[in-house]
């Protein structure tokens, strides 16, 4: 399908073109997204929607309301009184809206790094490696989700699916998407194979989610979404030199902007409450009749630069469980002597939004915040020299080391890792609130999969289990170097290494001390929480396929965390 055939649709009653997916959900309202070949109303359950219009592509957000607690809906689309969903002969059940219920377990599932289909291997990679890779990796950890799903009891489905960044890959698209661009233009002109603006940024999402059985999964399982480095480019924001040397790019604004738009109507937009988006002026305002692409291009450039009011972090409470969901890409504070994960209105925010009397809080951010500790060690030491411990010209290999390759994580903006560890000792310790029974840190982002148990100082008097659970990729591969690498550096010599060289570079070792206690796997992963009162347990499973190569998904780890 090309841009101009989405875009218009041709003669005829309106179609879908992506979706349904089931967003936001709680015990009473629910929100569903859609995307359509042209401007229509959209019907779920007696609720209604115009469409709104940005680049000649049509998008609908139905807001349901007057739902009841724990109750579930079979739900169908209607496009100005067509049904279009479910597609006819489809091998899924109809799809169905469960809202939730303070009285039964919360089932959240998770986990980052999706690329629909793998791109062709570079050619300097051998044949042979490549389908070594592809073996050693198997099948996507969605497509086996759905699978599974089928064919199981509604009652244990999840309650939300978080992606936790690179829902798509900006940098490294899929065959259907560069066939799409060589139709557009000339790929042999910067940014080549990569996304240029915000068109091909739909047709990327539309790669992303149309294959049949992730298309059925999203439509049933509450999905809430925050960004990576690649759903823009490798890198992005990694330093204050690598923003200025792309935003000198001639083909970088359109890039930008399209990233931030897209975003923001694919992913953004189904984090919100009902009554969040009551409030949100940019949602008020695509809604006006006429296309708001000069709308949305406006607030990407604010976005980009970090225009005050912009927050892309959200939270979420469900009964006793509290769920804040960091932005760890975005609103990063680079330059004029400052280096922080996010700013200091940013993390008052989440020290905000994390207190309380919960039962269970779970913070999520895509970059690891606890890395094996001579990674760690390795990126501190990194930030140090970047920042001058040792002088300009080892700053300048420091900086080249740092994008090479991608010391980027909590360890490396040392200042916002200190927030985040007294965070955990106050959460633990209750100085925020009742202790919960458990605090968990869940990311991905590093193509492997592990749980990590922390501890504090002597004296400290923890009461909470605080973990990290890392949970990465879903489909995607992780290079036979990059493995071994991350295997020396994360060993007792790479620890040594790695701390001798922080602390000549005048760096503190942490206060809080973590242990890696189940895994690495470097696999192709979903993991899962369920919280049940003070309860609470972590699944994570891989993909394998049965006799007949269908995928699934297969326990590796199950362990309390309470």
């Amino acid at each position: 399908m090309t841009d101009g055939d989405a875009a218009a649709g041709g003669g005829g009653a309106a179609r879908l073109v992506l979706g349904p997916l089931l967003r936001y959900v709680s015990e009473t309202a629910a929100t569903i997204w859609v995307e359509t070949d042209r401007a229509c109303q959209a019907e779920i359950l007696g609720h209604r929607a115009r469409t709104f219009e940005v680049s000649g592509h049509h998008y609908a957000l139905v807001v349901i309301d007057g739902l009841r607690p724990g109750a579930e809906y079979e739900y169908q689309v209607a496009l100005d009184g067509v049904v279009r969903w479910p597609e006819p002969d489809s091998e899924f059940p109809p799809s169905v809206l469960r809202t939730t219920d303070p009285g039964r377990p919360l089932r959240l599932s998770y986990g980052s790094c999706r690329i629909a289909e793998l791109p062709a291997p570079p050619r300097r990679r051998s044949a042979s490696r490549a389908r070594r890779d592809g073996e050693d990796h198997g099948p996507d950890a969605m497509v086996a989700y759905a699978l599974d799903l089928r064919a199981m009891p509604h009652e244990r489905w999840p309650d939300l699916m978080l992606l936790i960044g690179d829902q798509v890959y900006a940098d490294e698209v899929g065959p259907a998407t560069r066939r799409f661009i060589e139709q557009r233009r000339d790929p042999s002109r910067p940014p080549g194979y990569e996304i240029a603006d915000f068109a091909e940024y739909c047709f990327l999402y539309r790669e992303a989610w149309s294959e049949p059985s992730v298309r059925w999964l999203l439509s049933v399982v509450p999905t809430a979404m925050i960004f990576d480095d690649h759903d823009v480019h490798d890198d992005w924001n990694i330093s204050a030199s690598w923003r200025r040397d792309f935003q000198a790019k001639p083909w970088w604004q359109a890039r930008i902007r399209g990233a931030y738009g897209s975003y923001w109507i694919y992913q953004h937009l189904g984090n919100l409450s009902p009554g969040e988006l009551a409030k949100d002026e940019l949602w008020q305002r695509v809604q006006q009749p006429g296309d708001a692409a000069g709308v949305l291009a406006d607030f990407a450039a604010r976005a980009d630069q970090r225009a005050e009011g912009i927050r892309w972090s959200f939270r979420r409470a469900f009964g006793g469980v509290r769920v804040v969901v960091i932005d760890s890409r975005a609103g990063r504070v680079l330059g004029n002597g400052q280096r922080l994960m996010v700013s200091q209105a940013e993390w008052r925010w989440i020290t905000e939004s994390a207190a309380g009397d919960w039962d269970h809080v779970v913070l999520a951010t895509s970059l690891p915040l606890l890395l094996p500790y001579g990674i760690h060690a390795l990126e501190a030491w990194n930030e140090a020299v970047c920042g001058g411990a040792w002088g300009q010209r080892p700053a300048r290999a420091g900086e080249r080391l740092r994008r090479a390759v991608d010391l980027e994580h909590w360890a490396a903006f040392g200042a916002s890792f200190r927030q985040f560890e007294r965070l955990l000792t106050e959460l633990a310790t209750g100085a925020r609130g009742r202790p919960a029974a458990s605090v968990t840190v869940v990311s991905g982002d590093i193509h492997h999969s592990y749980l990590a148990t922390v501890g504090f100082p002597p004296g400290t008097n923890p009461r909470s289990a605080v973990y990290q659970a890392v949970c990465s990729p879903i489909h995607n591969v992780l290079p036979e170097s990059f493995r071994r690498a991350q295997q020396l550096t994360a060993s007792r010599a790479g620890e040594l290494g790695g701390g001798t060289l922080a602390r000549l570079a005048g760096v503190r070792r942490p206060r809080i001390r973590w242990r890696i206690t189940r895994g690495p796997w470097f696999l192709n992963m979903l993991s899962s929480l369920e919280f049940e009162g003070r309860r609470a347990r972590i699944r994570f499973a891989r993909t394998v396929s049965d006799e007949a190569g269908a995928p699934h998904l297969q326990s590796v780890c199950e362990a309390d965390l309470s």
